[in-house]
């Protein structure tokens, strides 16, 4: 019989894990500037590391789940550390660009997968009374990948080149691996088996396909701006190479609080706190389109957002599960899936719309573009919450005031 294996040990491994496919996300935000001059490249054709990292995660994290769905647990989260370590270092030794877009997406695919299984192997691991607990602890690694890996990586990629980012990624992908290896469980239970028909039932429901559209426009917002954050900060505010590696710490603390807050204001009624949260996100937009020229309030500015950006994420993940839980409760595993999609094609949206205004009107236009897609959200939201009320209740409303 085998030996068990502490819950704790369990999910310190998963955000370890965890810290290495956060860090890898948004790395590249740091070394555009970088990758821009080696492969001789434009700014907005420098944001696809971004954008099809994003895309590869879209596609990526329902097909990976309906493929893997039956895999032991724990021969499954090596196969995706393996995959994860393979495309950072394809994309640490490519000769050409593409080669280093593959690279991202062979990553991206393994990222797509390990949210999905991370989550749910955490849950199997503590009593069920903890279970929202446990999964908090693993997204802790992508926590602290916003505030601490992503810094690092640009800090190490500014010292001795890109590449040695990827590797350092590389290096701690295979940590996880081993944490992996060691300390998963080898006889999880499989979850019910996930089918193509699953992610029609969810994407036809009126309610989760609405949710799913607030995922993509609401957090997909920030992104216009955040994809081109560091030469947004070199070249209009004036903040130096170096002051923007501590800016990037800054920035990754302002998440992580944000993050933190945002999850306890959205467990009671996460529906009305997101509306109150995109709305701080939307009026932080607006004003970071008059302050991108300016040295410090712009740096304010661009801190708010960080507050604002990633605190929508805890209450998006809860009320999709909550809604999946009412409509479709055989199908709770893909709607998770599809919306941790939705978050990436926000991602691929925001990043791509990001570059195009980049290109053709400018830097200092991303944020009023962002804007705009937050406030979309806003009112999709508003459209969930009318479609929350109980039927009876709208009926009499409807009937008072006739």
């Amino acid at each position: 019989m085998s030996k068990k294996i502490s819950p704790t040990f369990t999910l310190l491994a998963l955000a370890i894990s965890a810290f290495a496919i956060g860090s890898t996300e948004f790395i590249s935000v740091g070394l555009i500037p970088m990758l821009v001059q080696n492969f001789h490249i434009s700014l907005a054709q420098s944001g696809l590391t971004v954008s099809v990292y994003a895309m590869g995660i879209m596609v990526g994290a329902p097909l990976m789940t309906l493929l893997t769905g039956q895999i032991n647990r724990h021969t499954l989260m090596t196969i995706i550390m393996l995959l994860f370590i393979t495309g950072n270092l394809v994309a640490a030794f490519a000769p050409t660009f593409g080669i280093l877009l593959a690279g991202r997406v062979i990553a991206a695919l393994a990222h797509g997968i390990f949210m999905t299984v991370g989550s749910v192997i955490a849950a199997d691991v503590v009593a069920p009374s903890k279970r929202a607990s446990a999964i908090a602890v693993m997204f802790t690694g992508l926590t602290v990948a916003t505030v601490t890996g992503v810094p690092m990586g640009t800090m190490i990629g500014q010292l001795g080149g890109w590449r040695w980012s990827f590797i350092f990624i590389s290096v701690i992908g295979l940590l996880g691996l081993i944490a992996d290896y060691i300390l998963v469980p080898r006889n999880l239970p499989l979850p019910s088996k996930a089918t193509a028909r699953g992610i029609i039932r969810v994407l036809t429901n009126p309610q989760l396909l609405l949710a799913l559209l607030v995922t993509a426009l609401g957090y997909g917002g920030t992104f216009v701006v955040y994809t081109y954050l560091s030469p947004l900060l070199e070249k209009k505010m004036g903040w130096s190479a170096g002051a923007v590696v501590v800016i990037l710490v800054i920035y990754g603390l302002m998440v992580a609080v944000g993050n933190t807050m945002g999850g306890r204001w959205a467990n009671r009624k996460p529906l009305t706190a997101l509306l109150r949260m995109f709305t701080g996100l939307f009026a932080t937009l607006v004003v970071l389109t008059f302050t991108t020229n300016s040295h410090w309030l712009g740096l304010l500015t661009v801190l708010a957002m960080g507050f604002f950006a990633f605190m929508n994420v805890p209450g998006l993940q809860l009320y999709i599960v909550q809604l999946a839980e009412k409509n479709t409760p055989d199908d709770i595993t893909m709607a998770s899936a599809l919306n941790i999609s939705a978050f990436n094609v926000g991602i691929a949206l925001g990043s791509g719309i990001g570059g195009q205004v980049t290109s053709q009107l400018g830097l200092g236009w991303t944020p009023i573009f962002g804007a705009v897609m937050v406030a979309i959200s806003i009112g999709l939201t508003f459209g969930l919450i009318r479609l929350a009320k109980p039927v009876a209740t709208r009926l009499v409303k409807k009937f008072n005031r006739s």
